[in-house]
């Protein structure tokens, strides 16, 4: 992991790669912290979802709920209260290690609905700094650099030069620049079920 990184460290090294000072917090009084406020957890976000980083990945049991659904499924679950953006990656039936996945279900804010009477989901669960490894946190140095750019200096060219860092050329459809060197080193730690899932989804994109 990523020893001693925290959101403002973060922001801090983007701001130093565009030769402007570092920030002691979001609300330090300056006009740097107050941007990165605002941007830093709408990034982090946008960043997380880019792909199945294998140390989001969890796997858990959903608990039955005692009321039920007015109509159509028959069982209410609740959703972990970690799980980035309430979306399951799959669902499955059994908590059996041959269960069979699902696709008979609906979110309905932080509940899964279905006719089912046990359901194990694997999902991202939102990380916190300290969980995040260090080629995870480099990507999100130079994403907001890239973001921070033209807000701190006023120079477009610099903003264009740090999303090519972050994500490659246009014609590598954002999936170039160190983005690409990130998730190699995460997919190493991957099943190859997990990489081939992922690149079924860029194709179907």
């Amino acid at each position: 992991m990523a020893e001693g990184d925290t959101d403002v460290s973060i922001c801090s090294q983007a701001l130093l790669l565009l030769g402007a000072n570092q920030i002691t917090s979001f609300s330090d009084g300056t006009a740097p912290s107050s941007i990165c406020s605002v941007l830093y957890p709408r990034i982090k976000s946008q960043t997380l979802g880019m792909y199945h980083w294998s140390f989001t990945l969890s796997k858990t049991s959903l608990a039955r709920l005692a009321t039920t659904p007015t109509n159509f499924y028959s069982y209410a679950y609740q959703l972990p209260s970690d799980m980035f953006l309430n979306v399951p990656r799959v669902v499955y039936t059994s908590t059996s290690t041959s269960a069979p996945n699902t696709t008979e279900y609906e979110i309905q804010g932080d509940k899964l609905l279905t006719n089912q009477t046990t359901i194990v989901v694997d999902y991202q669960r939102l990380v916190s700094e300290q969980d995040m490894p260090s080629y995870f946190t480099q990507l999100l140095v130079y994403q907001m650099a890239w973001h921070l750019a033209e807000p701190i200096t006023d120079q477009i060219t610099k903003s264009d030069y740090w999303k090519t860092v972050a994500l490659g050329t246009p014609t590598e459809n954002m999936r170039g620049g160190y983005f690409r060197q990130a998730i190699n080193i995460d997919g190493a730690g991957q099943s190859k079920t997990v990489i081939a899932d992922y690149l079924l989804t860029e194709v179907r994109s």
